[in-house]
């Protein structure tokens, strides 16, 4: 007898042939996130991964809630793992689920038989153990329909499982099924949203921040941390890529129109962040742009900034209004840290009247006044590598 972790697969379940190499991946990630409270035994049967402690005093509270994180799971459930036997199931159910049942008002037993050898069929074991359950919890009423808790019994080839209402997990692929790609992270909103979207279809971040200290601080690098960490604990560790960006702007401020700053700004950055990409062996970039959220975020500046690079741009928040980005962003635990008010270098030297409608001829020319594969190359030479876990 001993308490596990039941964790139902999501969309893997869908896949062919291939179907081992996601949930290779899938398990992989797990154990990674479960490694620091010690050492874990899985197995994989009927879509569903069984998470086995192998030491006596693992914290299974901590371990669910790592578990809600992992990307690839639709539910999960921590459980008593048991013989298979009626007489064990009416001794240790009622007890083991003795907090959510005494808090109820209804419930259902929902028994699931994979071994067909077990001598009772799966509607006998719900009559069977519903009266258990009913002698130990009288004021309990039976609900199939809606019940405050069900309580499943499921009879495996090797052994049962006694649990009660699945949670809701993370969902999506698992992280590093998709390939690599590298987020543009600044200390606002939507880009740790936009992170956290694309890791969710299973792609491994490589974040790149722009810096431009003394204009901006150590604490708005040190937000961008830890709103990294946020989701790392959804998509595991991220190697975080700061680039030093004073001199490009400066170079800019002095030598381009004004109006432009904001879209040879853009440009410059996705220029090093493919540089960063290709280094690493990421396949697209990822920004946290919408249409029309900013200057620099209509068609004809977006078009302008696309050019620069030769890399796919994923944009997850492209169709997003405000308001549906802040609802993600609360979900994941990123707003508080996000509004900070610690300034990021997207806002220094922002000008009064950008240009909305950039042509590409005119940026162009602008950057034609800058040493830009000097600028570019002291920029990437002095780029600092940090790895930022789950916080």
């Amino acid at each position: 007898m001993k308490e596990v972790i039941l964790l139902k697969n999501g969309e893997i379940a869908l896949k062919g042939l291939n179907r081992r190499t996601f949930e290779d991946q899938l398990i992989k990630n797990l154990r990674h996130r479960l490694s620091p409270l010690g050492a874990w035994q899985f197995s994989v049967a009927q879509s569903t991964v069984t998470a086995i402690p192998q030491d006596e005093y693992t914290d299974m509270d901590a371990a669910a809630d790592i578990c809600a994180k992992v990307f690839g799971f639709v539910g999960y459930s921590k459980a008593l793992m048991v013989e298979k036997d009626m007489d064990v199931f009416r001794t240790v159910t009622a007890d083991y689920l003795r907090d959510a049942l005494a808090g109820a008002k209804t419930f259902k037993v929902c028994a699931k038989r994979a071994d067909k050898k077990f001598p009772l069929t799966s509607p006998e074991i719900c009559m069977e153990m519903g009266g258990v359950i009913l002698s130990a919890f009288p004021h309990l009423t039976v609900d199939v329909h809606n019940p405050d808790v069900t309580v499943s019994i499921e009879v495996r080839d090797k052994a049962a499982f006694i649990h009660g209402n699945q949670q809701k997990g993370a969902g999506g692929m698992p992280a590093g099924s998709a390939g690599k790609a590298a987020i543009l992270i600044s200390g606002g909103i939507d880009s740790p949203v936009a992170a956290w979207m694309m890791a969710k279809r299973g792609l491994q971040l490589e974040a790149v921040h722009f810096a431009s200290p003394p204009y901006t601080s150590e604490r708005a690098e040190k937000k961008v941390h830890d709103l990294l960490g946020k989701v790392a604990a959804y998509s595991g560790r991220i190697r975080l890529h700061v680039v030093p960006f004073t001199a490009i702007q400066e170079a800019i401020r002095d030598k381009c129109p004004e109006e432009l700053f904001t879209i040879l700004m853009r440009r410059y950055m996705m220029r090093i962040a493919q540089v960063v990409a290709q280094e690493n062996d990421c396949g697209a970039l990822i920004t946290g742009e919408s249409v029309g959220q900013v200057a620099s975020q209509t068609l004809y500046a977006l078009a302008c900034t696309d050019e620069a690079v030769s890399m796919p741009v994923f944009r997850p928040l492209i169709g997003m209004d405000k308001n549906e980005v802040i609802e993600v962003s609360r979900k994941i635990d990123t707003f508080d840290l996000s509004i900070q008010p610690y300034e990021d270098c997207c806002t220094v030297f922002t000008p009064k009247h950008p240009r909305t409608r950039p042509k590409l001829y005119y940026v162009q020319q602008a950057e034609n006044l800058l040493d830009s594969d000097t600028l570019i190359e002291e920029a990437i030479r002095d780029t600092r590598v940090l790895m930022i876990r789950a916080h």
